[in-house]
């Protein structure tokens, strides 16, 4: 691995941790205008002090994404399909690789579709993906992604569809946490990163997410509707961050998002005055 590959790596798992806060808002290619994504920047804006990374598409970086702050993107270069198609694995390469240097991108990303419709299309995309982004230094992210298909998120569908992925090439994996979720991470020979998946029922579910598949052997998180369609959404990035790089516990994470949440309250409060 050249200097230049490392370097990126070392800009969204952060060495002196090991791990990293992904926030993903990349929703809006399949699912359009998300609850509480409707108009991108204004989500983003408050958050990106306390993201390690973006994961997202050119048009909402280029649209909503401040270009003088300097936070690392994922540039989600995957698409084609939306959810009220017949099947979202119908997924093709919808950015090139001059357009993801024009951008000044950390890290590319796109979706394999193991065992559906389309998982051969996906994984020669993935390939193809890989050997333009190690000829200019660019690290690929390979999402195990499972479509409209949940029940898929078991040890053993993931463990296959990520040990694919790094067979592959691909330089991280993006996966669900699962029962057994260290089996997943033990024949995995690249760095993985959970999804925070669909909005779960409250804060501390969430946060109790992250503390299991850290100790389970994740790098970090990507997470995007459990952070961004909170009430707090600024309290539990800033809780998530203190359990991957200050190895809080799930209790002194969640005390530190009620605290913070009462301030947010509060100049969420004065602002609409």
């Amino acid at each position: 691995m050249d200097w230049g590959m490392k370097n990126r790596l070392a800009r969204i798992i952060k060495p002196e941790t090991g791990r990293g806060v992904m926030l993903a808002v990349d929703h809006g290619y399949f699912l359009g205008p998300t609850e509480r994504l409707e108009v991108p920047r204004k989500t983003i804006q408050p958050l990106l002090p306390y993201a390690d990374s973006l994961m997202l598409t050119r048009g909402v970086l280029r649209t909503s994404v401040d270009a003088n702050f300097p936070v690392p993107v994922v540039l989600r270069v995957s698409g084609g399909a939306s959810i009220i198609g017949k099947d979202l694995s119908n997924e093709k390469i919808t950015t090139s690789i001059k357009e993801a240097i024009r951008l000044n991108v950390t890290a590319l990303a796109l979706s394999i579709f193991v065992g559906a419709q389309h998982e051969h299309e996906s994984l020669i995309s993935l390939a193809k993906l890989v050997d333009e982004g190690e000829e200019y230094g660019i690290p690929v992210l390979a999402v195990t992604a499972v479509g409209k298909e949940l029940e898929k998120r078991d040890a053993r569908y993931l463990s296959l569809a990520c040990r694919i992925a790094a067979e592959f090439g691909a330089h991280l994996v993006k996966t669900y946490y699962c029962e057994n979720f260290e089996k997943v991470v033990e024949s995995c020979p690249v760095p993985v990163i959970i999804a925070g998946g669909p909005k779960l029922a409250n804060e501390l579910d969430a946060l109790q997410l992250t503390y299991d598949a850290l100790q389970a052997g994740a790098v970090g998180v990507d997470m995007g509707r459990n952070i961004w369609q909170s009430d707090y959404p600024v309290s539990i990035i800033k809780a998530v961050r203190a359990i991957v790089h200050e190895n809080a516990s799930v209790k002194e994470a969640h005390e530190l998002f009620n605290r913070l949440k009462n301030k947010e309250q509060t100049t969420k409060t004065a602002t609409s005055v």
